[in-house]
């Protein structure tokens, strides 16, 4: 930390110019030349990535933050709080701290939070940073999370793992096996500090994969964030045995989209049908589930094909993720696509089509935007059709 980037001067600077372009400043003077001008624009760059992402940190005084990519690959406090949310108790220790937004939240859930963080100068931000936040309950460890753990020698109710995606022979990397720490190495000896852990993964990560690293998991979490999915949760319980759940959230401004199934190799399946009246098209965090089947069934809907993952119903639900109106079904094919879309404007999406979007927008000179919404997709006789929707959510 440099401490004279919190000086009164440079702190109203950061925020006088918090909308300006930084690569523009960078070819300016700097005005501060007791401190390197790139620390500056650093600062800068990271708190406008948190105004949005971070509102509390963004709003609290004094704030240090580490590099803008720190600030990007660390959870959102909306993410945070559905995090905190799961867990109950008196301890919780974090093994893979990082910039702290998960344990701010933590601290509010349980009585004592302890951060490892093996960057002793991140780790130092952190500490400050709390300090500015006025949090009291979070301890802060700038060592080796295995170690840490030796030497408090204690039993957590909950640990906290946000394994790091980059392996310093491998590069980015996307098996659990291949993460740092290597958690399903040591499994075993997390589960003798505590019988409840929390394993955060990227979106990108297989859930079967992740499955099959693993043991014990008693929940799988699909977080997603106005319907982008930001993250995986993997809940272990040393004592559980039996059955997964999945559990899926879609976290939106005004309420919050959940649907929950249980892994069932004999699930039912749903039948498929002609498009009816209403489209249905789960959410994001739904569709990186997989619960392609227990969503027909839950919510009564027929889909169009196996693969497409569309759904119909001549009866309009309250269902998580977009609805639509259907308003005609065309084949696919030239006539129709010049009679009904070539040269108009119209929002398209794709799902089990041979054509990508670009490629339909370039050949029939389809313009971005409007009322209409167009599926390009296959329907349960495998022909290729257009469905024209009017969106209703």
């Amino acid at each position: 930390m440099v401490q004279s980037i919190l000086s009164k001067e440079i702190q109203h600077y950061i925020d006088d110019k918090i909308n300006a372009d930084v690569t523009k400043l960078a070819l300016q003077k700097n005005p501060f030349p007791e401190v390197e001008w790139n620390l500056v624009l650093q600062q800068l760059a990271a708190k406008q990535k948190a105004k949005s992402k971070l509102p509390t940190w963004f709003k609290t005084q004094n704030i240090y933050y580490p590099s803008k990519i720190s600030v990007e690959q660390t959870s959102s406090e909306k993410t945070a709080q559905y995090k905190a949310s799961l867990i109950s108790g008196n301890n919780l220790i974090d093994l893979t701290g990082g910039f702290g937004v998960d344990d701010f939240y933590f601290s509010k859930t349980v009585a004592n939070v302890v951060h490892c963080e093996i960057n002793s100068e991140l780790s130092k931000i952190v500490n400050h940073n709390f300090e500015q936040l006025n949090v009291k309950n979070i301890d802060c460890f700038a060592d080796d999370s295995s170690e840490v753990l030796q030497k408090l020698n204690q039993k957590f109710d909950w640990i906290y793992i946000d394994p790091s995606r980059r392996n310093d022979s491998k590069g980015k990397v996307f098996m659990l096996k291949d993460c740092l720490p290597n958690v399903p190495e040591l499994l075993d000896f997390y589960f003798s500090f505590s019988d409840n852990i929390i394993i955060k993964t990227a979106p990108i990560l297989d859930i079967s994969a992740g499955i099959s690293e693993l043991k014990k998991i008693v929940e799988i979490h699909v977080v997603a964030l106005e319907n982008e999915v930001k993250e995986l949760l993997f809940i272990l319980k040393k004592k559980h045995e039996s059955t997964i759940e999945i559990k899926t959230v879609n976290l939106l401004k005004d309420k919050n989209e959940a649907f929950q199934f249980q892994i069932n190799s004999e699930a039912k399946k749903p039948n498929y049908a002609a498009p009816k009246k209403y489209l249905f098209e789960p959410n994001a965090a739904i569709m990186k589930s997989g619960g392609f089947d227990a969503i027909a069934t839950e919510f009564e809907l027929e889909k169009l094909h196996q693969h497409s993952h569309l759904y119909t119903s001549n009866k309009l639900l309250d269902f998580p993720g977009r609805i639509f109106e259907i308003q005609n079904i065309l084949e696919y094919n030239k006539a129709n696509m010049k009679s009904f879309l070539e040269n108009q404007k119209a929002n398209i999406t794709t799902r089990n089509f041979p054509e990508t979007v670009e490629n339909i927008r370039k050949k029939w000179k389809i313009k971005d935007g409007g009322n209409v919404y167009s599926f390009f997709t296959t329907d349960m006789t495998n022909s290729k059709i257009v469905l024209l929707c009017a969106k209703l959510k």
